[in-house]
């Protein structure tokens, strides 16, 4: 008797560690539960996904499946060093396999849906599959299937423990746009080539393929042109300094001017083809004939002004006077002499060397916010005019783009310019950048200019996203709500001629890498999906959701971001009887605020905002933080209640 109470008594205890086993292994079921239930987070939004039933789970021996594996390498590459990096999982690429893990197809007869660079998805629950019709396709495709595994794969270190699963998808997936840039301002600040392409890096996550390059400014000259040396000698140099942009005391005579840099020509042709393996082209800007200083600082000859043999590379100090708007005041002459033959020999140098490192068709030969004030007072300018009877200034600037529009054109290139160029009256074959507003794109559209649409309004991300007093102080604001606004082709527009469309990012203010990133991300995740996805499928609130998805993936691939959706929206305004009114707008959904004016620091705990506030009488400064729940998400946020005056005013 005792020995069968042992033997259930045995059987009890095996049953029960049996279910303890079963009851820990539901995490498997969970987890694919999980997955199935989770948002699909893809940036930019494709044309069409269909989720599906059950998951994929990635094996320990991942088996890529490539027909042409030379024409795919890139994408082979890209998708072996994501997988085996974070998972540790074993990579290998076959031309054939009896049940590949991942398949990567060329369409041997074009689909004609998908032109050169769409691309279809489907995971289902035992492998992947990516089909397109041009390997760029494919490389698209990479980057929403990497996007699909948990947050986790962006990581540069080896991930243990994890089930690698993904939702189970239908995707077909196609740009809107060919031409989807991001500008890159390397002149105010010079960022190095290993900077460069990890920008590249970056931009490809979401599906950008166009970057614009400016290589010279007031700032600086930045690409080695032979036979010019003097560039990148003194053009490429300034003196080192650091607080804000533009309120610099001017450098003195003995301080070192041993700031900056330059790119040698082997280290674009480098540039150039990292990107190209990337699907990326890279159009080349020097900018003509305003922003022009660090041109004059070298070869002074090239002005119109004698005192220019003076003149250095600008440091940030003061140079113009922009009282009265755009154009500016010159208190230097930063302007290329457009009577001056000599200008256009230089140009030609520089135009030739530029049309033989780039292959991208369009040269961009910028043309904004030239400075007419020393020209109007210049007797080899008013000889031209009576020469050529040009009878306004902005006539001038127009004769100076038509030739070198010539000269572009004569290296077998295309000539771009910023949106100024139509202002005097413009080549028909010269394309136009319009960052004015739409509406300088939609009328050089509709007068069949091509046209990449760039505006201010939507597009400049050097802007301040948040509160002035969470970022460096420049002119103006865009929030990320406005950035998803972009439309580059309004109903308005004669669509065919824009060939697309793009953000900027001017460094004046940005002095380290770091900061370049903040300010990309997320506005650069707008921009992607107004210049790919079709403008049916942008949806502000889903946007949020995949936003604040992909800031975990930024955080695991140590990218800077901005938080500044979660900081409110700060407005003062005066009540009749005089009294100051704090008005706190959240920019996205389910948040809230709390404040104080006691000098403490705020948490969930204290008032809540719910109304205009008035600050208490002698109170001195407002604090503020957002909450999501019980969780703190914004940052503390404090304000001189003296500065909120300022503001009524």
């Amino acid at each position: 008797m005792k020995k069968l109470i042992l033997m259930i008594s045995f059987c009890i205890a095996v049953a029960h560690l049996y279910a303890q086993n079963i009851v820990s292994e539901p995490e498997i079921g969970d987890a694919e539960s999980t997955v199935s239930q989770m948002p699909v987070v893809i940036i930019p939004e494709p044309v069409s996904l269909m989720k599906k039933t059950g998951t994929f789970t990635l094996p320990e021996n991942v088996i890529i499946q490539a027909l042409k594996s030379a024409e795919l390498k890139q994408s082979i590459t890209f998708l072996s060093d994501r997988i085996g990096t974070s998972t540790g999982k074993f990579v290998s690429v076959v031309n054939n396999a009896t049940h590949p893990t991942i398949k990567l197809i060329l369409n041997s007869q074009a689909d004609p849906q998908l032109g050169n660079e769409g691309y279809k998805l489907n995971v289902n629950p035992t492998q992947i599959v990516i089909t397109a019709n041009k390997p760029a396709g494919i490389f698209w495709g990479a980057q929403s299937l990497i996007q699909l595994f948990p947050a986790e794969m962006e990581s540069k270190e080896l991930i243990d423990n994890r089930k690698w699963r993904l939702p189970c998808v239908d995707v077909v997936d196609y740009p809107k746009l060919g031409w989807r840039g991001l500008m890159f301002d390397v002149a105010r600040h010079f960022f190095t080539k290993d900077e460069v392409k990890r920008f590249i890096d970056d931009m490809v996550r979401y599906k950008f393929n166009l970057l614009h390059l400016h290589l010279a400014d007031d700032e600086g000259w930045r690409i080695e042109i032979k036979g010019l040396p003097k560039l990148t000698e003194v053009g490429a140099w300034s003196v080192k300094k650091v607080g804000t942009f533009g309120d610099f005391v001017p450098p003195t005579a003995d301080e070192p001017r041993t700031y900056g840099g330059f790119y040698t020509q082997d280290d674009i042709k480098e540039l150039v083809q990292y990107a190209q393996e990337r699907f990326v082209n890279i159009l080349p800007e020097i900018d003509v004939p305003g922003h022009s200083l660090a041109i004059i600082a070298s070869y002074p000859e090239l002005s119109c002004t004698p005192d220019a043999v003076n003149y250095k590379v600008r440091s940030g100090e003061k140079i113009m006077d922009w009282s009265r708007g755009a154009p500016p005041i010159a208190l230097v002459d930063n302007t290329l002499c457009p009577a001056n033959e000599k200008v256009y020999s230089f140009l030609d140098t520089v135009i030739t060397q530029i049309a033989q490192l780039f292959p991208f068709d369009y040269i961009h030969m910028g043309g904004d916010e030239a400075s007419h004030n020393f020209w109007e007072k210049n007797d080899q300018v008013k000889a031209l005019m009576q020469r050529e009877n040009l009878k306004t200034i902005p006539q001038v600037q127009a004769y100076f783009e038509k030739r070198v529009e010539q000269i572009v054109m004569a290296k077998g290139k295309k000539f771009m310019g910023w949106d100024e160029i139509l202002d005097g009256g413009v080549s028909p074959t010269a394309a136009v950048m319009s960052w004015r507003g739409m509406k300088y794109g939609i009328q050089a559209a509709n007068d069949k200019h091509n046209v990449v649409m760039s505006p201010t309004e939507f597009a400049y991300l050097d802007y301040m996203q948040a509160d002035v007093v969470t970022e460096p102080r420049v002119y103006a604001s865009l929030r990320l709500n406005k950035a998803y606004q972009f439309n580059p082709v309004p109903a308005s527009v004669n669509a065919q001629y824009v060939i697309g469309g793009q953000a900027n990012l001017w460094t004046e203010q940005i002095f380290n890498f770091r900061q370049v990133q903040y300010m990309l991300w997320p506005r650069a995740f707008a921009i992607s999906e107004s210049v790919w996805s079709p403008i049916e499928k942008k949806n502000w609130t889903n946007f949020v959701q995949r936003t604040e998805e992909h800031f975990k993936r930024l955080d695991l691939a140590e990218t800077k971001y901005s938080p500044a959706i979660y900081d409110p929206m700060i407005s003062v305004k005066r009540s009749p009887d005089k009294q100051l009114m704090i008005e706190l707008t959240p920019e996205i959904d389910g948040l809230d605020i709390y404040y104080s004016f006691d000098n403490s620091t705020p948490d969930r705990f204290y008032p809540k905002y719910t109304a205009a506030i008035v600050p208490p009488k002698d109170a001195s400064i407002l604090r503020i933080i957002t909450y999501k729940g019980k969780q703190p998400i914004g940052r503390l946020i404090s304000i001189p209640v003296t500065d909120l005056q300022k503001r009524s005013r």
